[in-house]
């Protein structure tokens, strides 16, 4: 098991993006959260498996139907457990 932290950017705010991002990491057995941050980008922090993890970093990709995602940056945190998916 292990922790990482999005950051996507882009049109990902007021398009549903946390929603279905808890979604999808709840469908992948994933656990964190997601929240929306001053600069308009989203913040995504997982803990689970890494074949998961890996799974919702190709999502995050595109996102829900509405967002128009430009980047997506990965990094490895210090793990940081979770027993829930949460919106912030």
């Amino acid at each position: 098991m292990k922790s990482s932290k999005f950051i996507v950017t882009g049109v990902v705010q007021g398009v549903g993006f946390r929603y279905h991002t808890k979604q999808m990491a709840t469908r992948l057995g994933l656990f964190g959260f997601v929240k929306n941050l001053p600069d308009r980008s989203v913040a995504v922090v997982v803990y689970g498996e890494q074949s998961q993890i890996d799974k919702l970093a190709n999502w995050l990709q595109q996102g829900p139907a509405l967002a128009s995602v430009e980047s997506v940056q990965e990094e490895d945190i210090v793990q940081e457990i979770y027993s829930s998916f949460e919106i912030y």
